[in-house]
């Protein structure tokens, strides 16, 4: 063993650490097991309770806990206050409900089993906090972050990071109670209260007035790594500010990603975090593994599994009932239950105040600790029955190339129906096309067709580097969802913005933006198929080919004139450039004609009844 004042006295476990995962991360994905399973199998195999090779597990623990901090900053990135306010009925009813209806159930388990009632209510509330952690890893590697679903969990998640506060509040309330101590103190209470309130409020000042001149100062005159260690400052700054104020270390580096969502370094925040995440995220995985008291599971084995089970049975009957009474489908419901059933890291700092409080006792408080860390281990097992109560087809990504290194003077982003006829005048003039797509199933159909599709997410910056969108001269965005194709124009937009961009537009809305957003080119997916459609069904029904052909070019005109009025004055404006099934004579005349806003509009306004509805 290295003395603690060796220069190895931390390369040592550092180095068991990372052995560890590199062995079992791998056999256990390869085994279908999941990466989480595999970390937490690595740090019991190495811990204190295991081969013994780390000793110091709190420590690690503690160190590790900044990977989730690091994950909740990259999951503000994504949440625009504009976002986060259109969820505030699901934190606040959802979120509460969840975490109301689990908590009785929890407390009358306790009570079920013989615990007094302020005892029962303590471990189940510290098994009410799912693990942030596991939920949200599990989430992004299934790309569910952004779905439905996955919005709902993450509100739930939020609520029960904000629940932590009143429960530690509560604990304290309690104590004198049970321990028979002096009357609770309100005013420093209520200090303590305002005091967390106040650290909120400075971090939202600070996040909206000083953050952004901070950076762009830095931008200017600061070197490369010094962005990072800004990225760093913000992160872990915003984690202690709140942690001081009595709240949790998670919900101020979330609030910090919230106030840098809407930010123009925010691709930059993201790429420097991101490598620190991944690797403290795992460590944290690690660390909970080697948490996990062999001695005191044997010891009172029977009590440890009894409760595990009746825990997560009471909470998982929570969870779905809630789910279906507020109309989430059996499926959904089920897969929320599934993922949300276990106890989380909170638990462990809850318990931890109502050891020093005197509401539990140490052998307690190890064995509620062994309880929720159990509860973890089995999360990902359960996640893996879950396929085969709802088997989903996930086709394997085995013999795909992956996008690395690739250079072209066009990156095609997207070889769907769209793509791929795209592809075809590019490739007809014999052009350097490199082309990503994440559709497993399609790469593996086009390559039966001869085309070398690369497999990568273009919503993601190091995808689109690898891709070679630096050195591409023109950027087709070819994919179909509106949500993704936003994200790659703004990642474009900001990481390359001398390359030509051509958008697929999905509709008129998302046309609208990209237009405002700068695109060189978009066009709606539909428009010129239906102007075909529409110009050939005229010809069939007698209209001469050639005013069919005239028709279609006025309603090309009248849409154009359309879009430019909605640039200026909203979705609504220019209705009367449509022709309308039913046109009632006004009551009264307008007060004023309209105005064309150029050249293209007053063209079509100047002979807009040339042809009736």
């Amino acid at each position: 063993m290295a003395d603690v004042h060796s220069p190895t006295a931390f390369v040592v476990p550092a180095v068991t650490l990372l052995a560890a995962a590199v062995v079992a991360v791998p056999l256990f994905r390869k085994m279908q097991l999941g990466s989480i399973l595999g970390y937490l199998a690595a740090g019991l195999a190495v811990g204190p309770f295991g081969l013994a090779l780390v000793s110091d597990a709190s420590t690690i623990l503690h160190v590790a806990e900044l990977g989730v901090v690091m994950f909740l900053f990259i999951i503000g990135l994504e949440m625009r206050p504009s976002k986060l306010w259109g969820l505030r009925k699901q934190i606040f009813g959802l979120g509460l409900l969840q975490v109301g209806v689990c908590a009785a159930l929890l407390t009358l388990v306790g009570v079920a089993g013989g615990f007094p009632l302020t005892v029962s209510f303590v471990a189940g509330a510290g098994f009410v906090m799912t693990s942030t952690a596991i939920v949200m890893q599990t989430l992004e590697e299934r790309g569910e972050l952004n779905t439905p679903p996955g919005q709902k969990m993450v509100s739930i998640l939020l609520l029960e990071d904000l629940a932590i506060v009143p429960l530690l509040a509560l604990v304290a309330f309690l104590a004198p109670a049970v321990t028979g101590g002096a009357g609770s103190d309100i005013v420093s209470r209520l200090t303590a209260v305002a005091v967390g309130l106040g650290s909120i409020a400075a971090l939202v000042l600070a996040g909206r007035y000083l953050l952004n001149p901070m950076f762009r100062f830095l931008a200017a005159y600061g070197a490369r790594e010094v962005m990072t260690a800004a990225a760093l400052l913000v992160v872990l700054g915003s984690a202690l500010a709140l942690q001081v104020g009595g709240l949790s270390m998670a919900m101020g580096a979330f609030l910090a990603g919230v106030l840098l969502s809407e930010s123009t370094f925010r691709h930059q925040l993201e790429a420097d975090v991101e490598p620190f995440r991944g690797i403290l995220l795992g460590l944290f995985f690690m660390a909970v593994g080697m948490s996990l008291d062999v001695s005191v599971v044997a010891a009172n084995w029977r009590l440890v599994a009894v409760y595990v089970f009746a825990y997560m049975i009471a909470k998982a009957i929570g969870i779905y009932l809630v789910a279906r009474v507020l109309r989430s489908s059996h499926a959904e419901a089920l897969e929320r239950t599934i993922m949300m059933a276990q106890g989380g890291e909170f638990a462990f700092v809850l318990y931890s105040a109502a050891l020093g409080t005197g509401l539990i006792d140490g052998q307690a408080n190890a064995v509620l600790t062994a309880i929720v860390i159990i509860s973890m281990v089995l999360t990902p097992l359960a996640l893996i029955g879950l396929k085969y109560v709802l088997p989903a087809e996930t086709p394997s990504a085995d013999g795909l190339e992956v996008a690395d290194g690739l250079s072209g003077e066009v990156l095609l982003i997207g070889f769907g129906r769209f793509g791929q006829v795209v592809s075809q005048a590019l490739l007809a003039e014999r052009a350097e096309v490199t082309i990503i797509d994440n559709d497993v199933e399609m790469i593996q159909a086009a390559g039966n067709f001869g085309f070398r599709i690369y497999y990568g997410d273009g919503t993601r910056l190091d995808v689109l580097r690898a891709a070679g969108a630096g050195r591409a001269r023109m950027i087709c965005v070819c994919v179909d969802k509106p949500e993704a194709s936003g994200h790659i124009v703004e990642l474009i937009k900001a990481e390359f913005p001398f390359a030509k961009l051509f958008v697929r537009s999905f509709d008129r809305q998302q046309t609208l933006k990209l237009r405002e957003e700068g695109v060189d080119f978009e066009i709606r997916e539909v428009v010129e198929s239906a102007l075909i459609f529409g110009r050939e069904a005229l010809v069939t029904l007698g209209i001469d080919r050639e005013i069919a052909r005239q028709i279609i070019a006025d309603l090309r005109k009248r849409d154009a004139a359309r879009l430019e009025l909605q640039m200026h004055e909203g979705i609504q404006a220019g209705r009367h450039l449509m022709h309308q099934q039913v046109q009632p004579a006004p009551l009264t005349q307008p007060v004023r004609k309209a105005t064309a806003l150029n050249a293209e509009a007053e063209d079509v306004l100047s002979d807009e009844t040339r042809y009736s509805g």
